[in-house]
């Protein structure tokens, strides 16, 4: 997305400290699989990038992305000011509102603030995955449902 300046994909919230991905695949960290975005808010606003959060995914499946499955998979949002805090709870309860028109049952996201919550990044090989594996596959499943008055499309 124009204004992302860097992503990185980690571990967060679980007990362990320096999980590798075979411990988080245990379900025994209590980790969940994350991006780390850092971004220019003059070029892309917070409320634009968690618009694409939950259209890119299924945030009304517990613990699960398509076929994966664990709490690895949850879908989990860490906030690092009090102002995207509040952002992302607005958020979520907008797309509620469209998602419960169009059928889905509730939002299952764990919105968090990240302070005292450590970022692990996941080792090399799942850095900048799709561009190691093109034939890879992203964003496992997805509602269907665009975001409201958005642009963003699912």
């Amino acid at each position: 997305m124009p204004g992302v300046i860097e992503t990185s994909v980690g571990y967060m919230g679980g007990t362990l400290a320096q999980p590798t991905y075979e411990q988080v695949c245990t379900g025994e960290t209590d980790h969940a699989e994350v991006v780390k975005i850092v971004f220019d808010e003059s070029k892309i606003s917070y409320q634009e990038i968690v618009e694409e959060f939950w259209t890119m995914h299924d945030p009304t499946s517990l613990n699960r992305q398509g076929g994966d499955i664990g709490t690895q998979y949850r879908s989990a949002l860490f906030t690092t000011t009090p102002e995207q805090y509040v952002t992302a709870v607005q958020s979520r309860n907008i797309y509620q509102g469209v998602l419960t028109s169009e059928g889905f049952g509730e939002i299952t996201t764990e919105i968090l603030d990240a302070e005292g919550i450590e970022y692990f990044p996941a080792e090399d090989y799942h850095q900048k995955y799709l561009q190691k594996n093109p034939q890879g596959y992203d964003c496992h499943s997805s509602t269907g449902i665009a975001y409201p008055n958005s642009g963003v499309k699912a």
